[in-house]
């Protein structure tokens, strides 16, 4: 047997063993979540660990549900500081970006400041803002936008700039200007990573949103989880954690849903 019929051989053979793992795993992917959340509640009540240290899983839905109010309201607070913060880092981010293009050396003069925010931690950032703004919604949506500012603006410099350079060179031999060769194609260029910052972008706001309120608000949640934290209360402090990690999971699904529905690009 040749080298080549041994290798399409092989392909063969592995494409045969590998879709019946596929199937299995899309019949599987459901039931990952309940799965661990019963291994948590047996092993919790097996080992009869305190409630203080790992609460059950029915203990931290049973407070969820009891206080839904207070924590739809807390979500509520968090959601609407996350959203605006998002919206203002990106959009900043854009701006930037854009304006980058038009002017290449606005990168250079740009982006050392850019990676010297980024390198400082959370915990220096926001008593500042509190300390500067107040208790108030605003630093939290500052602190949203500086965590979201930076993979936003990566994204879409990287997309501006990954154009094809057979076509740029032919749009400036027509004379394009350098509106018409954003518009025509860099944006194109640029949009289909604009759900791949979405992606990065919305999990983090909901962080620097919960970060910005743990050191200083009236609501939120990062609010509630201080307050369980400070008394010990195990159950609340975790609910916090899982309304939020449902809230930015929530949002990763609606970019990535966007993202297959609006791809255009890939036809």
């Amino acid at each position: 047997m040749s080298s080549r019929a041994l290798l399409q051989a092989s392909a063969h053979l592995i494409l045969r063993t590998a879709q019946p793992a596929r199937r299995w795993l899309r019949i599987a992917l459901p039931f990952t979540l309940p799965a661990a959340l019963l291994a948590w509640e047996l092993t919790v009540r097996i080992f009869q660990v305190p409630i203080y240290l790992v609460p059950p899983p029915s203990r931290i839905f049973a407070v969820l549900w009891s206080e839904r109010a207070l924590y739809l309201q807390a979500a509520m607070a968090t959601l609407g500081e996350a959203m605006a913060g998002l919206a203002l880092g990106m959009g900043i981010a854009l701006g930037l970006a854009v304006a980058s293009t038009f002017y290449p050396p606005l990168e250079r003069a740009v982006m050392p400041l850019v990676l010297l925010l980024k390198a400082i931690p959370l915990v220096a950032i926001a008593p500042i803002l509190t300390l500067w703004f107040g208790f108030g919604p605003i630093p939290k949506v500052l602190m949203t936008a500086l965590l979201t500012f930076y993979p936003a603006l990566v994204s879409w410099m990287t997309g501006l700039q990954a154009v094809d350079p057979a076509a740029l060179e032919l749009m400036r031999a027509w004379n394009a200007s350098d509106w018409e060769i954003l518009r025509h194609l860099r944006w194109p260029s640029a949009w289909p990573y604009t759900f791949t910052a979405l992606k990065t972008a919305i999990p983090l706001a909901f962080i620097g949103a919960v970060v910005a309120e743990w050191t200083g608000a009236s609501g939120g949640l990062g609010r509630a989880m201080w307050l369980a934290q400070t008394n010990l209360d195990m159950p609340r402090l975790f609910a916090g954690a899982f309304l939020l990690a449902a809230m930015s999971l929530t949002g990763y699904g609606l970019a990535a849903w966007g993202e297959r529905h609006v791809a255009w690009w890939r036809a």
